[in-house]
């Protein structure tokens, strides 16, 4: 109970019931009003490819356009997109994008997205620089309409209204989204967390979120990425406090890894640095991109002489620098990754550095971090990291931060977003835990549809469109599909063998040798038996073959055939691309 006084419940646990009733108010009004449709092409199911569509029958708005980082078997992929299919379709009713905040998963997919629509897009200062920085990258620059905005500012596109409304998250100039319809007030929480000691300029408008909830909320879609978590995410603040113990300890240079939009944990180190008399140098290409992008927009406050260029730091003694860099995932050819494999232009780990990450594994990025970590301590350093010491706090809320969106809030209906199935799945139970029904909660996939009727009613429609893959592999944009993926993982698993036989076509008969080429299967000149009895049996085959046989067909005989024996022998199987030429 005294958890539902703290979160200002009354002893009905909940007060659903109330603002249940007040849709009868509206219901003329309703009537008139067409369905509106909310589909996530991506973000609901996984982490990261945040983008969501609104539309009603003559109007469609996008939230975002995000990748997501590849996983470990979408081998060589770069980055992994929304399947635009779904926009392409409807883009006559695109009227706008609207932005959330700059991180990569909620912006990176929009140079590919503007190759297909050109609208205006409403982005805050801070996302409005990421954006046309990603796009001077792709020399797309000329094809952005960018709008920036703040919090309180309204826009009016087709029937719906967009209010921002300032949240606060991992990166400054984060914001929610009031979207008014002719049905009714939908919230878009965006990525958030409730930091009342935030380090930036920026917390949430919690009084805002509260006076738009009075006014009768139709639908909440509320971020689930931190919704497994019990209690309450920390304050930023209390990673300077750690900061300043690592410093104060720290024998030598301290080097601190974190995401490069992290701009609040970067100013921390900076202040610190400041006050111990540290130099701090930057290192890393995305790391020197936000802080080049922070500084212009005085997102950052560096006092004067702290920053020096990464060449400099030798003339310093080594307990009076700090270096911030990028590779707090383990990413191959970070910054951080070359020191580890002593391939860094301007940084050699010292057996008296201190290296500290200042950031937690996204999933499956675990074992990267593993690794480097026990290289850094293989060279002697000092390595400190989450739970070792306070070094990081999420930028998502976690349970009690949701329950206190769902008391301001108050809405008839509720949408959990952003994160893995089990993510959603948690968010839903909070929102059943407080006494919103079951049936008011709604847990949906990527290509799913919310549709909501003219009465209010809701239901979902299930893969209404697709929330496919699309992979980014070089200037290649959706030409890489599973098949080619799965190709690529029984290269690296089985490795491939190729088959060079010469065909007389007339006779129908072999010209020998055939030649067998292996890479990453065995080593010709130590399994010499192998192969030859592979040639023995491939010989057999052709031979019951005649004249005027398709390439085709004996193709298809030389694969099945050598699979067969190869697994027979060694249980492994390679790829095999048999070679034919006709003579």
């Amino acid at each position: 109970m005294a958890e539902d006084v703290a979160l200002g419940h009354s002893s009905e646990k909940f007060i659903f019931k109330g603002v249940l009733t007040q849709m009868v108010k509206k219901r003329s009004k309703q009537e008139d009003s067409k369905p509106i449709r909310i589909t996530p092409l991506g973000g609901c199911g996984e982490i990261g490819r945040n983008m969501m569509t609104i539309e009603d029958n003559q109007t469609m708005i996008v939230i975002d356009a995000g990748v997501m980082f590849p996983e470990h078997d979408m081998l060589g992929i770069d980055l992994v997109i929304p399947d635009f299919s779904y926009v392409r379709e409807h883009r006559e009713k695109i009227k706008a994008i609207f932005i959330t905040h700059g991180h990569e998963d909620h912006i990176g997919a929009l140079p590919f997205l503007l190759r297909e629509i050109q609208v205006p897009i409403y982005a805050t200062k801070l996302a409005e620089s990421l954006i046309m920085h990603k796009l001077e990258e792709y020399k797309m620059q000329d094809m952005a309409q960018i709008q920036i905005v703040s919090d309180g500012e309204r826009v009016q596109v087709g029937h719906f209204e967009v209010e921002f409304i300032a949240a606060n998250h991992s990166i400054p100039d984060d914001v929610a989204m009031a979207i008014r319809t002719p049905l009714g007030t939908i919230i878009h929480s965006s990525d958030f967390k409730f930091d009342y000691t935030p380090v930036g300029k920026q917390g949430s408008h919690l009084s805002r979120l509260a006076q738009i909830g009075a006014e009768d909320v139709l639908l909440l879609m509320a971020d689930s990425t931190g919704a497994a978590r019990p209690g309450s995410t920390p304050s930023e603040s209390i990673v300077q406090d750690a900061f300043e113990d690592i410093f104060r300890a720290a024998p030598g240079r301290v080097i601190i890894t974190t995401f490069a939009s992290l701009l609040a944990r970067i100013q921390q180190a900076i202040n610190v640095a400041a006050e111990l008399h540290r130099v701090v140098t930057i290192t890393g290409y995305s790391m020197k991109q936000y802080v080049g992008i922070a500084q212009e927009l005085n997102y950052l406050d560096i006092p004067k002489d702290v920053l020096v260029d990464v060449r400099e730091i030798n003339r310093y003694p080594d307990n009076q620098v700090v270096i911030i860099t990028t590779g707090s995932q383990g990413q191959p050819e970070a910054a951080l990754e070359r020191m580890a494999d002593e391939r860094h232009r301007d940084i050699q780990i010292k057996p008296n550095d201190t290296v500290v990450f200042s950031a937690t594994p996204i999933p499956g990025n675990e074992e990267d971090v593993s690794r480097v970590i026990n290289k850094l301590i293989k060279l002697g350093a000092e390595v400190i990291y989450p739970p070792l010491a306070p070094v990081h706090v999420s930028g998502h809320a976690s349970q009690e931060e949701i329950k206190l969106l769902l008391t301001l809030v108050r809405p008839q209906n509720y949408l959990p977003i952003h994160g893995e199935l089990r993510h959603l799945h948690a968010n839903a139970n909070i929102a059943q835990e407080l006494g919103l029904s079951a049936d008011h909660i709604f847990q949906i996939e990527n290509g799913d549809t919310l549709l909501i009727h003219s009465n209010g009613k809701m239901e979902i429609q299930p893969q209404s469109t697709k929330g496919e893959y699309i992979f980014v592999d070089g200037s290649g944009v959706g030409d890489i599909g599973p098949a080619v993926i799965h190709d690529r993982e029984i290269l690296s698993r089985d490795g491939f063998i190729i088959i060079g036989v010469q065909w007389d076509q007339a006779a129908g008969t072999i010209i020998p040798p055939i030649d067998l080429v292996s890479r990453g299967f065995v080593y010709l000149r130590e399994s010499a038996p192998l192969m030859q009895n592979a040639r023995n049996q491939l010989t057999a085959t052709l031979e019951q073959f005649g004249p005027g046989t398709s390439k085709r067909k004996l193709s298809e005989a030389l694969r099945k055939d050598l699979q067969r024996y190869l697994f027979k022998e060694t249980r492994r199987r390679p790829m095999i691309i048999p070679m034919i030429t006709y003579i």
